[in-house]
Order: C-alpha cells, then sequence, then structure tokens
C-alpha cells in the first residue's frame, strides 16, 4: 500500500541553519502518527514542506504517493493542514470561511459537510459569527475545519491544543479518533506527551532535524525508559550494592531505577541483607515523557 506520507533524505537549509538533516520517514495509511521534539527541531519546518509553503533544499516528499513539487495539486488535495499559529481572515463569519475553502479546492455545495463539521466541532451556534469575535479555542476549532473542508486523506494537527480548555480539548479528540477509525491518515505534533502516548500507535522523535526515535509507542517505552521505586527505608540507608540504582533521594525516601519491574525482588533481598526494612514503597512506570527526556536531552 502506498503511504500515506513518504520523506525520502530531506535536507533543508535556511542559510547557516541546517533544519533538517536527511530525514527519512514514512507514514502508512490510516495511522495515528506522533511527531515530537522539543522547540527547534524541525517538526514545523517538516510540516511546511510537505504543505508546499516551502521546498526542501534536497530530497523528496509524498503525500499518498503525489511528489508535493511536480503533482502538487494532487499532493494539497490529499492533505489538511491546522497550523500552530492562529491565521484567519478577521472579516468573514465561520461558515462564509469554510464555505471559500471549500471553493479553493473546487467543491460546490459542500454546505451538508460544512454543517456536520461545525456540529461536530461544537461550531454551530457560532457559524454566522465573525472569526474575530471568538476565543482563542474556538478559533482553533475554526481552523480545524477549514483543513477538514475538502475531505483530505491525510491530516496533519500542528498542537491543535494549544490555548484549549479541558471540555473543547475532548471533544475535539473525539471527532479526530472518529475520523481516523473511518480511514483518514492522522500526523499529531504536540507538547502534550500525554496525548501523544494515549492516541497515537506510532512516534518519531527529532533532534536538531534528524529523526533520533521512529518506533511504536509500545516499543518506546518497553526500550529506553526505566521504572522506578521509591522505599521509605528505616533506617533511612542505602546498602552500597544499590548505590548505582539511585536516582533521588528525599528524606527518607530512596527512588532507584528498574529496568525491569522483576528486578524488585533483588533490591528487596539486599535490604534484608543489611538489615534495612521497607516501611513504604511505590512503582512508577516509565512514559512517554521519560522516553522524550531521555532521548532529546
Amino acid at each position: 500500500m502506498t503511504p500515506a506520507i513518504q520523506v525520502q533524505s530531506v535536507h533543508k537549509r535556511f542559510r547557516d541553519v541546517h533544519a533538517l538533516r536527511g530525514v527519512d520517514l514514512a507514514v502508512e495509511q490510516g495511522e495515528f502518527f506522533a511527531l515530537l521534539g522539543p522547540n527547534g527541531a524541525g517538526k514545523t519546518t517538516l510540516i511546511s514542506l510537505l504543505a508546499g509553503l516551502s521546498r526542501a533544499t534536497s530530497g523528496r516528499l509524498a503525500v499518498m504517493g503525489h511528489d508535493v513539487v511536480a503533482d502538487y495539486r494532487e499532493a494539497r488535495r490529499a492533505l489538511g493542514v491546522v497550523p500552530q499559529e492562529l491565521v484567519y481572515d478577521a472579516f468573514f463569519t465561520v461558515r462564509e470561511m469554510l464555505r471559500f475553502q471549500s471553493g479553493y479546492f473546487g467543491l460546490r455545495r459542500n454546505d451538508p459537510w460544512i454543517d456536520e463539521l461545525l456540529e461536530n466541532l461544537a461550531l454551530t451556534d457560532k457559524a454566522d459569527a465573525y472569526v474575530r469575535n471568538l476565543s482563542g479555542g474556538m478559533k482553533r476549532r475554526v481552523l480545524v475545519a477549514q483543513a477538514l473542508v475538502h475531505k483530505p486523506a491525510v491530516v496533519v494537527l500542528d498542537e491543535p491544543t494549544a490555548g484549549v480548555d479541558v471540555e473543547l480539548r475532548q471533544s475535539l479528540w473525539g471527532f479526530i479518533k472518529r475520523l481516523n477509525r473511518e480511514g483518514h491518515t492522522i500526523v499529531l505534533t504536540t507538547h502534550y506527551l500525554e496525548e501523544a502516548e494515549t492516541l497515537c500507535s506510532r512516534i518519531a522523535m527529532l533532534k536538531l532535524g534528524e529523526v533520533v526515535a521512529l518506533d511504536t509507542t509500545a516499543n518506546l517505552l518497553a526500550g529506553h525508559a526505566t521504572s522506578q521505586v521509591a522505599l521509605r527505608l528505616d533506617p533511612p540507608r542505602l546498602p552500597e550494592a544499590l548505590q548505582s540504582r539511585l536516582v533521588g533521594q528525599e528524606g527518607e525516601v530512596f527512588r532507584l531505577a528498574l529496568r525491569q519491574c522483576g528486578e524488585l525482588e533483588s533490591v528487596l533481598a539486599v535490604l534484608r541483607e543489611n538489615g534495612v526494612a521497607v516501611q513504604d514503597l511505590e512503582v512508577a512506570k516509565p512514559d512517554l515523557e521519560d522516553v522524550f527526556l531521555e532521548l532529546v536531552k
């Protein structure tokens, strides 16, 4: 099957800045894929190349098999992008903006789908309001509707929930998950790593314009971060044999690293041998934030 997004040996330079350094990745059709990295890693630059807002210095990018340069019309038609910035026309209502956006793709009589978007994004009562008068969260919902108005096969969400309250965030993700179930490919960039961990089946991490990790979420969690056990000890001392595991201490509580939870028994055995009693114990499993910090620190 043709990948939804194909990025091959892509470099991008802005004068002295080498923003992307040989990026290679493929997103399969129907995936919910995360593109993560710290500020300046190259995520938005890569999205701009896919959307045709900028051209790669070298390499090739394709959307649904369509080269973004040689076959740009079909590549644009297959892609919907929700930008990080709030970009809107202050002089039109929500419905007018969506009708204009439909027209850019040659879609007439698109009102049934526009109405469905307005309903699913909780914008129905704002349809005739000027966009400039909406809250930041509502403006971001309008951007989502704009990206979806031509029913693209691939949807790229660049920080879609920045500044959005909890209720709006939950309903937005409900709609995006529905689109994914219906076959749309979703690519997400976010600094809310719990969103990526919950929603995305596969993750690419960028650092300084390079891919430093590309794997399933489960494999990244299993292979790149350690569990921790917090132990309240009496007396509050850690035997020498366990010092290499120590990652932090707060009073009588010692936090030790465990590559596998099964290693806990050997830790407890060492404590017993040294006459140290455990008054309290808590095991914390690694999350995507731990993996992220390990890979991009």
